[in-house]
């Protein structure tokens, strides 16, 4: 069986010939009509042209974001680059939205409709252990302790991708047909305890209402595919997350004397090993996908004190309503049940916004799918298993009518089954795939425009 998050058990493709790739991209988004059109192929020629001359500052930036890592919510200096580079070219821009969000609208010459493409920007609490020029060396006070600070997620290739897109299509702006809101988005990742923030603030704050996009387009660097090729799917592609916090207290006592008290640490254990059984044991995984997962323990100081309390912090990942909410209310009861069978007491607390499944639109994924085998070469393009993997960008979808898709970042010598994983101290992203990353955006954003110019499904 296949699993979530796993590089799929399948014959690789075999890598990407540049030389053909780079034929391919001079006409990456013309359709079978549109490449008879003069106007049309004079834009691809256009844009292909931008592309290749943005991609040393992708690289750049990218090098620069990833060395200098901020967490959710604290974008200030990734914010300020991007916003003084869409000031640069000439943009309105808009910042502090959902406290350091950066939006811009690019007006293109004839007319069209407007769509939306999201970057975001913030990295993860993790130290990086890679040995790279640009390596990550910063550090930040994260749930009351210094960390690392790291884009182990690829959110750098990410801010960097669109603000290279964002250059190339306003260097083609005076043909572009319709129009284009760039979202910059922060917390991604989730806010700090007690803020708000990401996608869902930025849509509380009126982003859609003010820009009205009628689409909107996103892509998500990833280690299970190589460079060069893309991963779709249809209808439910991320899981919805939910995040909660669990509080086991008992009553301290002295370590040499535990019956005097009680044990909060081990009640802590017993409960992580009881919800393992809800997935395992309660639900139907054979209809969708679940996990629960303990990501973090915090209780005692010593190890001869029994402390008052444990506390506990994990996330749910679903792909129904109705399983998420049976999976919640199995958290809540056996959270109590094994702490009432003990002696101790537990309070369990989940998030009161949680991220929804991120859906794409079908109609919309069948068009940018086509329009991604034009600027990768059809073999590279594929549809991938459901991930339990979640992203915000589904409160995007929500709204309006999305695509978003996986991009390869893997390189053709590694290993895919032992590839580090994106929220890892190793994950590594192959350069390479930052032109191709650029190049496969601005295809779907380009074709979606065209289509709907030319008042085609």
């Amino acid at each position: 069986m296949t699993l979530p998050d796993r590089a799929p058990r399948r014959r690789e493709t075999p890598a990407v010939s540049w030389p053909l790739l780079a034929l391919a991209a001079l006409a990456f988004t013309a359709d079978a009509a549109g490449a008879e059109n003069t106007a049309d192929k004079a834009l691809d020629g256009a844009l292909a042209t931008a592309l290749s001359r943005v991609e040393p500052k992708v690289l750049a930036w990218r090098r620069d974001i990833h060395q200098h890592p901020e967490l959710s919510n604290r974008e200030f200096r990734t914010a300020k680059l991007v916003a003084d580079h869409l000031r640069r070219l000439g943009l309105a821009v808009e910042t502090g939205v959902a406290r350091t969000g950066v939006v811009a609208i690019i007006e293109g010459g004839r007319p069209g409709p407007r769509i939306a493409l999201r970057a975001d920007m913030d990295a993860l609490p993790i130290t990086e252990e890679l040995d790279l020029p640009f390596r990550s060396r910063a550090t930040a006070t994260y749930r009351g302790e210094t960390v690392g600070v790291m884009h182990a997620c690829g959110h750098d290739a990410h801010t960097a991708i669109l603000m290279g897109v964002a250059e190339a299509l306003v260097a083609v702006r005076a043909q572009l047909p319709g129009s284009v809101v760039l979202l910059f988005q922060p917390a991604e990742e989730g806010a700090p305890d007690g803020e708000a923030g990401g996608a869902a603030l930025m849509l509380e704050e009126g982003v859609f209402e003010r820009h009205r996009p009628e689409a909107a387009f996103g892509l998500h660097v990833s280690p299970i595919l190589r460079t060069g090729q893309a991963g779709y799917r249809a209808g439910p592609m991320f899981a919805a997350s939910d995040s909660f916090r669990i509080v086991v207290r008992g009553r301290g006592t002295h370590g040499a004397r535990p019956w005097g008290g009680v044990d909060p640490i081990v009640v802590a254990a017993q409960v992580v090993t009881a919800l393992q059984t809800i997935v395992s044991r309660q639900v139907d995984i054979t209809a969708n996908p679940a996990v629960v997962t303990i990501g973090a323990i915090k209780g005692g100081i010593r190890n001869n004190v029994v402390p008052d309390e444990v506390e506990m912090i994990g996330t749910v990942r679903t792909f129904d309503a109705a399983q998420r909410a049976d999976i919640l209310a199995r958290i809540r009861r056996t959270v109590e049940g094994v702490a009432a069978a003990s002696g101790a007491t537990a309070v369990f607390e989940p998030e009161a916004l949680g991220t929804p499944v991120l859906e794409n639109d079908p109609a919309v994924t069948r068009a940018a799918v086509a329009a991604l085998g034009r600027a990768l070469g059809p073999a590279n393009v594929r549809q991938v298993p459901l991930v339990t993997g979640s992203e915000d960008f589904g409160f995007f979808a929500q709204r309006v009518p999305s695509f978003y898709f996986y991009l390869g970042v893997t390189p053709p010598t590694t290993n895919l089954a032992q590839v580090a994983m994106n929220h890892t101290a190793r994950f590594y992203l192959d350069e390479a795939g930052l032109a191709l990353g650029a190049r496969a955006l601005a295809a779907v954003a380009l074709d979606y425009l065209r289509r709907g110019a030319a008042g085609t499904p």
